[in-house]
Protein backbone atom coordinates (compact mmCIF):
# COMPACT_ATOMS: atom_id res chain seq x y z
CA UNK A 1 0.00 0.00 0.00
CA UNK A 2 3.11 2.20 0.58
CA UNK A 3 4.39 1.50 -2.39
CA UNK A 4 1.38 1.99 -4.25
CA UNK A 5 1.03 5.52 -2.84
CA UNK A 6 4.29 6.59 -2.82
CA UNK A 7 4.50 5.97 -6.98
CA UNK A 8 1.12 7.80 -7.07
CA UNK A 9 3.07 10.65 -5.52
CA UNK A 10 5.63 10.53 -7.80
CA UNK A 11 3.47 10.43 -10.76
CA UNK A 12 2.22 14.36 -9.58
CA UNK A 13 6.17 15.08 -9.65
CA UNK A 14 6.78 15.44 -5.63
CA UNK A 15 10.03 13.42 -4.94
CA UNK A 16 9.42 10.78 -2.65
CA UNK A 17 11.88 9.22 0.62
CA UNK A 18 11.49 5.86 2.03
CA UNK A 19 11.31 7.04 5.90
CA UNK A 20 11.95 4.45 9.41
CA UNK A 21 8.55 2.90 10.46
CA UNK A 22 7.47 2.56 14.18
CA UNK A 23 6.54 -0.98 15.41
CA UNK A 24 3.56 -1.70 17.33
CA UNK A 25 5.01 -0.35 20.69
CA UNK A 26 5.97 2.95 18.82
CA UNK A 27 9.64 2.08 18.55
CA UNK A 28 11.65 3.12 15.23
CA UNK A 29 12.86 0.68 12.94
CA UNK A 30 16.15 2.40 13.05
CA UNK A 31 18.81 1.41 15.18
CA UNK A 32 18.32 3.26 18.12
CA UNK A 33 14.77 1.48 18.26
CA UNK A 34 12.56 2.64 21.33
CA UNK A 35 15.04 5.46 22.47
CA UNK A 36 14.54 7.08 18.87
CA UNK A 37 13.18 10.98 19.54
CA UNK A 38 12.20 10.32 16.39
CA UNK A 39 10.35 7.33 15.57
CA UNK A 40 9.14 6.39 12.35
CA UNK A 41 9.97 10.47 11.08
CA UNK A 42 13.47 10.17 9.94
CA UNK A 43 14.77 9.33 6.17
CA UNK A 44 16.31 5.57 6.10
CA UNK A 45 18.49 7.15 3.42
CA UNK A 46 22.11 7.91 3.82
CA UNK A 47 21.67 11.39 2.52
CA UNK A 48 18.54 11.57 3.38
CA UNK A 49 16.37 14.71 1.76
CA UNK A 50 18.81 15.20 -0.78
CA UNK A 51 18.58 11.72 -2.58
CA UNK A 52 14.31 12.27 -2.54
CA UNK A 53 12.91 10.96 -6.51
CA UNK A 54 10.38 10.65 -8.82
CA UNK A 55 11.69 8.15 -10.38
CA UNK A 56 9.36 5.18 -10.17
CA UNK A 57 12.32 2.61 -10.36
CA UNK A 58 13.98 3.76 -7.81
CA UNK A 59 11.19 4.25 -5.45
CA UNK A 60 10.24 0.35 -6.24
CA UNK A 61 13.68 -0.67 -5.40
CA UNK A 62 13.61 1.63 -1.98
CA UNK A 63 10.34 -0.26 -1.20
CA UNK A 64 11.56 -3.60 -2.37
CA UNK A 65 14.05 -3.12 0.78
CA UNK A 66 11.91 -1.51 3.15
CA UNK A 67 7.93 -2.58 1.96
CA UNK A 68 6.55 -1.02 4.97
CA UNK A 69 8.90 2.40 4.84
CA UNK A 70 6.74 5.42 5.70
CA UNK A 71 6.11 7.88 2.53
CA UNK A 72 8.41 10.98 3.40
CA UNK A 73 7.14 13.74 0.38
CA UNK A 74 9.78 16.57 -0.22
CA UNK A 75 8.31 19.87 -0.13
CA UNK A 76 8.88 23.14 -1.58
CA UNK A 77 8.85 21.23 -5.19
CA UNK A 78 4.85 20.84 -5.79
CA UNK A 79 3.46 22.33 -2.30
CA UNK A 80 4.23 23.63 0.57
CA UNK A 81 2.78 22.84 4.30
CA UNK A 82 1.13 24.17 7.11
CA UNK A 83 2.05 21.49 9.59
CA UNK A 84 -0.83 21.93 12.38
CA UNK A 85 0.39 20.20 15.34
CA UNK A 86 -1.86 20.84 17.98
CA UNK A 87 -5.38 22.50 19.15
CA UNK A 88 -3.82 25.53 19.80
CA UNK A 89 -1.69 25.96 16.19
CA UNK A 90 -5.60 24.96 14.74
CA UNK A 91 -6.79 28.38 16.70
CA UNK A 92 -4.01 30.45 16.19
CA UNK A 93 -4.25 29.56 12.67
CA UNK A 94 -7.47 30.35 12.00
CA UNK A 95 -7.88 33.14 14.45
CA UNK A 96 -4.84 34.60 11.59
CA UNK A 97 -6.81 33.70 8.74
CA UNK A 98 -10.42 35.69 10.44
CA UNK A 99 -11.63 32.29 10.52
CA UNK A 100 -11.13 30.99 7.43
CA UNK A 101 -9.57 27.37 6.58
CA UNK A 102 -8.41 27.71 2.51
CA UNK A 103 -9.72 24.67 0.88
CA UNK A 104 -7.42 22.55 -0.47
CA UNK A 105 -5.75 19.50 0.79
CA UNK A 106 -5.94 18.70 4.24
CA UNK A 107 -4.19 15.44 6.23
CA UNK A 108 -4.94 14.38 9.46
CA UNK A 109 -1.74 12.99 10.93
CA UNK A 110 -1.05 10.39 12.83
CA UNK A 111 -0.91 12.59 16.26
CA UNK A 112 -3.83 14.17 15.37
CA UNK A 113 -2.63 17.29 13.78
CA UNK A 114 -3.05 18.64 10.60
CA UNK A 115 -1.18 19.01 6.96
CA UNK A 116 -2.68 21.72 4.94
CA UNK A 117 -1.19 22.04 1.19
CA UNK A 118 -0.63 24.80 -0.62
CA UNK A 119 1.00 26.20 -3.72
CA UNK A 120 5.20 26.02 -3.11
CA UNK A 121 5.81 30.09 -1.64
CA UNK A 122 9.95 29.77 -2.46
CA UNK A 123 10.41 30.27 1.62
CA UNK A 124 12.37 27.53 3.70
CA UNK A 125 11.23 25.74 6.67
CA UNK A 126 9.92 27.96 9.62
CA UNK A 127 9.35 26.81 13.08
CA UNK A 128 6.83 27.78 15.51
CA UNK A 129 5.20 30.61 13.04
CA UNK A 130 2.31 30.25 16.15
CA UNK A 131 2.09 27.98 18.89
CA UNK A 132 1.53 24.67 17.44
CA UNK A 133 2.19 25.76 13.81
CA UNK A 134 5.10 25.17 11.51
CA UNK A 135 5.70 25.47 8.19
CA UNK A 136 7.42 22.88 5.78
CA UNK A 137 8.68 24.95 2.68
CA UNK A 138 12.04 24.65 0.55
CA UNK A 139 14.56 22.30 2.00
CA UNK A 140 11.34 20.13 3.95
CA UNK A 141 9.51 17.06 3.50
CA UNK A 142 6.44 15.93 5.63
CA UNK A 143 4.98 12.06 6.17
CA UNK A 144 1.72 11.73 4.17
CA UNK A 145 -0.76 8.69 3.63
CA UNK A 146 -0.68 5.91 4.72
CA UNK A 147 2.27 6.30 6.72
CA UNK A 148 2.27 5.46 10.67
CA UNK A 149 2.62 7.67 13.45
CA UNK A 150 4.43 6.14 16.50
CA UNK A 151 1.37 6.41 18.75
CA UNK A 152 -0.24 4.11 16.14
CA UNK A 153 -1.65 6.52 14.17
CA UNK A 154 -2.52 6.40 10.44
CA UNK A 155 -1.81 9.37 8.41
CA UNK A 156 -5.01 10.11 6.46
CA UNK A 157 -7.05 12.00 3.93
CA UNK A 158 -9.14 15.18 4.85
CA UNK A 159 -9.28 16.60 1.29
CA UNK A 160 -7.12 15.04 -1.23
CA UNK A 161 -5.67 17.02 -3.71
CA UNK A 162 -7.55 18.09 -6.19
CA UNK A 163 -6.22 19.96 -10.05
CA UNK A 164 -4.67 22.81 -8.59
CA UNK A 165 -3.30 23.88 -5.23
CA UNK A 166 -4.76 26.91 -3.41
CA UNK A 167 -2.12 30.23 -2.97
CA UNK A 168 -0.86 30.79 0.71
CA UNK A 169 -3.33 32.93 2.04
CA UNK A 170 -2.07 36.73 2.56
CA UNK A 171 -1.81 36.79 6.04
CA UNK A 172 0.09 33.55 6.36
CA UNK A 173 2.42 34.49 3.49
CA UNK A 174 3.37 37.57 5.37
CA UNK A 175 3.77 35.96 8.85
CA UNK A 176 6.11 33.52 7.10
CA UNK A 177 8.42 36.00 5.40
CA UNK A 178 8.63 37.79 7.84
CA UNK A 179 8.97 41.75 9.15
CA UNK A 180 11.10 43.55 6.51
CA UNK A 181 14.71 44.28 8.13
CA UNK A 182 15.35 46.99 10.55
CA UNK A 183 18.12 49.23 9.54
CA UNK A 184 21.30 48.64 10.38
CA UNK A 185 22.25 50.13 13.71
CA UNK A 186 25.87 49.11 13.29
CA UNK A 187 28.62 51.83 12.62
CA UNK A 188 28.61 52.94 8.87
CA UNK A 189 32.14 50.61 7.42
CA UNK A 190 34.92 53.17 7.01
CA UNK A 191 35.61 50.49 3.74
CA UNK A 192 32.13 49.56 2.00
CA UNK A 193 34.14 47.64 -0.32
CA UNK A 194 35.95 45.77 1.85
CA UNK A 195 33.20 45.05 4.06
CA UNK A 196 31.14 43.56 0.95
CA UNK A 197 34.07 41.15 0.32
CA UNK A 198 34.39 39.99 4.07
CA UNK A 199 30.48 39.69 3.92
CA UNK A 200 30.78 37.46 0.61
CA UNK A 201 33.13 35.36 2.57
CA UNK A 202 31.12 35.07 5.43
CA UNK A 203 27.68 34.51 4.03
CA UNK A 204 28.80 31.87 1.78
CA UNK A 205 30.66 30.01 4.92
CA UNK A 206 27.65 29.76 6.61
CA UNK A 207 26.33 28.14 3.67
CA UNK A 208 28.72 25.71 3.20
CA UNK A 209 28.75 24.88 6.82
CA UNK A 210 25.13 24.54 7.40
CA UNK A 211 23.76 21.44 8.66
CA UNK A 212 20.82 19.23 7.70
CA UNK A 213 17.47 20.78 7.82
CA UNK A 214 18.63 24.61 8.09
CA UNK A 215 20.94 24.92 4.78
CA UNK A 216 18.28 26.10 2.30
CA UNK A 217 16.91 28.64 4.94
CA UNK A 218 20.53 29.64 5.21
CA UNK A 219 21.09 29.55 1.79
CA UNK A 220 18.38 32.01 1.66
CA UNK A 221 19.28 34.36 4.15
CA UNK A 222 22.71 34.34 2.78
CA UNK A 223 21.11 35.43 -0.69
CA UNK A 224 19.24 37.84 0.64
CA UNK A 225 21.89 39.39 2.83
CA UNK A 226 24.17 39.86 0.00
CA UNK A 227 21.23 40.86 -2.62
CA UNK A 228 21.35 44.07 -0.58
CA UNK A 229 25.06 44.76 -1.62
CA UNK A 230 24.65 43.97 -4.93
CA UNK A 231 21.66 46.30 -4.83
CA UNK A 232 24.07 48.62 -3.58
CA UNK A 233 26.45 48.16 -6.31
CA UNK A 234 29.20 46.68 -3.64
CA UNK A 235 29.10 43.42 -5.16
CA UNK A 236 28.68 42.00 -8.61
CA UNK A 237 25.57 39.75 -8.87
CA UNK A 238 27.59 37.07 -11.19
CA UNK A 239 30.18 36.91 -8.46
CA UNK A 240 27.53 36.42 -5.82
CA UNK A 241 25.69 33.76 -7.78
CA UNK A 242 28.66 31.41 -8.61
CA UNK A 243 29.93 31.72 -4.66
CA UNK A 244 26.39 30.64 -3.21
CA UNK A 245 25.92 28.20 -6.07
CA UNK A 246 29.54 26.60 -4.77
CA UNK A 247 28.67 27.08 -1.06
CA UNK A 248 25.32 25.35 -1.15
CA UNK A 249 26.59 21.99 -3.48
CA UNK A 250 29.29 21.55 -0.79
CA UNK A 251 26.20 21.54 1.42
CA UNK A 252 24.90 19.35 -0.31
CA UNK A 253 21.87 21.06 -1.98
CA UNK A 254 20.16 20.35 -4.92
CA UNK A 255 21.17 22.05 -8.52
CA UNK A 256 17.24 23.22 -8.76
CA UNK A 257 16.47 23.62 -5.19
CA UNK A 258 20.23 25.89 -4.56
CA UNK A 259 19.06 28.26 -8.25
CA UNK A 260 15.79 28.81 -6.98
CA UNK A 261 16.36 30.05 -3.10
CA UNK A 262 19.57 32.03 -4.67
CA UNK A 263 17.08 33.80 -7.52
CA UNK A 264 14.32 34.48 -4.58
CA UNK A 265 16.85 35.55 -1.93
CA UNK A 266 18.80 38.31 -4.26
CA UNK A 267 15.50 39.28 -5.77
CA UNK A 268 14.39 40.22 -2.36
CA UNK A 269 17.91 41.93 -1.32
CA UNK A 270 18.09 44.46 -3.95
CA UNK A 271 14.96 46.03 -3.30
CA UNK A 272 16.09 46.81 -0.05
CA UNK A 273 19.67 47.79 -0.96
CA UNK A 274 22.34 48.52 1.71
CA UNK A 275 23.05 52.04 2.39
CA UNK A 276 26.29 52.95 1.96
CA UNK A 277 26.69 56.69 1.78
CA UNK A 278 26.66 58.14 4.90
CA UNK A 279 23.54 60.89 4.96
CA UNK A 280 24.79 64.10 5.34
CA UNK A 281 25.12 66.10 9.04
CA UNK A 282 21.91 68.20 9.74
Amino acid sequence: MSLTAALAYARHGVPVLPVHTPDLTGACSCDRGARCERSGKHPRLRHGLSEASTDPSQIRLWWTFWPRANVGLRTGVVMDVADVDSAEGWHGLRHLLGGDIPPGPQVRTGSGGRHLWFRPTGFGNRVRLLPGLDWRGSGGYVLAPPSRHASGGDYRWIQRPAVALPPGPAPLVALIAGPPPEPARRPFPAHPGRYAEAALDAETGRVADAAPGTRNDTLNRAAFALGRLVGAGLLDEAEVRWALTAAARHAGLGRAETRRTIRSGLTAGRRQPFTHRPSSAA
